[in-house]
């Protein structure tokens, strides 16, 4: 590993501080070094708040270091004014010689310009260090730009005979398929996207209220697809703890294919991930429209014999891993 690829390695590490709190915004870690020594560091504020260039050079104690310093970060610095003043001409008004940038910012309002007013500053600029690494951290970031909709996330449980729920059951509430170690990390996973999204089936079944409670973190937006608005305002996801969208009728054709349509709805309210958690027909219908980044399933020791079909995907398998008596596989679509 090159010295480069050393400290966008490090970047890419506390960038991962901003996961949940950034959004819209990229999560972006950057990195100050002096004399092959780090000096100061910097991750993305929670939206509306600082960029990690500038918590970086904030946080350097010596200003005049600067003048003999490199700035590693994993997104190309921005060029536009938003919530924030551009980081391009925080670092040339600091005049650091060096910037390492990890990939390009693909918004239409950067795209290479910070790096072209950098450069024209008189600054080196060396790009694409770990490309691949830092588009795949921001991937959420990318797709939302790229492919104008949200990075989409389906994640369910089925049991070890591949049921996703019984048939009938007793009680308006779940009915647990994994154990509460697996479903404390759909907690932390529901702090980390910005949106959450279930069919009506799902919500007048369980009556969930979709938010983080075994995790420490931000509620996502809840979405619920409500057709003909059958769903009455006394069922959990329409409390006060979050806000929620109801996708009925009137917002969609639901004659017509719905993921496409629900997706271009998100982008539209400027939701850049969301995380979808049933039921099997939504999630059916978002694998079948070939609408999805990743799929996360658990699979638990429990057996229905009998029940809803657990959704049917093909995908490449990226991780296994084994919480307790449950197994957890992570595909990434073809």
């Amino acid at each position: 590993m090159t010295t480069h690829e050393t400290y966008i390695k490090r970047c890419l590490q506390i960038a991962k501080n901003g996961l949940g709190t950034t959004r819209p915004n990229p999560m972006v870690g950057a990195v100050i070094v002096y004399d092959d020594c780090i000096i100061a560091e910097g991750f993305t504020s929670a939206y509306g708040g600082n960029h990690a260039e500038v918590n970086a050079i904030n946080a350097v104690k010596d200003l005049s270091l600067l003048a003999k310093s490199t700035i590693y970060v994993t997104l190309e610095p921005c060029s536009h004014f938003g919530k924030t003043p551009p980081c391009s001409d925080l670092i040339i008004s600091h005049h650091i010689p060096n910037v390492v940038i990890g990939c390009i910012d693909d918004n239409p309002e950067v795209a290479g310009k910070g790096i072209a007013k950098l450069r024209a500053s008189g600054c080196h600029v060396t790009v694409g260090v770990l490309e691949a690494e830092c588009k795949a951290h921001l991937k959420r970031f990318f797709t939302f730009h790229n492919k104008k909709r949200p990075y989409i996330i389906l994640k369910w449980a089925e049991t070890a005979d591949g049921f996703i729920a019984p048939l009938k059951k007793d009680e308006q509430k779940p009915v647990w398929i994994t154990n509460p170690y697996s479903r404390q990390l759909v907690h932390k996973w529901r702090a980390e996207e910005q949106a959450i999204l279930v069919g009506t089936n799902t919500v007048v079944a369980d009556n969930p209220s979709l938010t983080v409670r075994d995790w420490s973190g931000e509620n996502p937006v809840r979405v619920v697809l409500d057709r003909t608005s059958k769903l009455h305002t006394d069922y959990a996801v329409f409390n006060a703890e979050a806000k929620t969208i109801r996708i009925t009728s009137e917002e969609i054709d639901f004659e017509q294919p719905i993921a496409i349509q629900i997706a271009t709805l998100l982008y539209d309210k400027n939701i850049n991930s969301v995380i979808i958690e049933g039921g099997s027909q939504t999630l059916q219908t978002f694998i079948d429209e070939k609408l999805w980044d990743e799929a996360r399933v658990f699979t638990g020791k429990t057996e229905f014999k009998t029940g809803v079909k657990a959704p049917q995907c093909t995908g490449n398998l990226i991780s296994e891993t084994t919480i307790k008596n449950d197994t957890l596989k992570i595909y990434a679509k073809d």
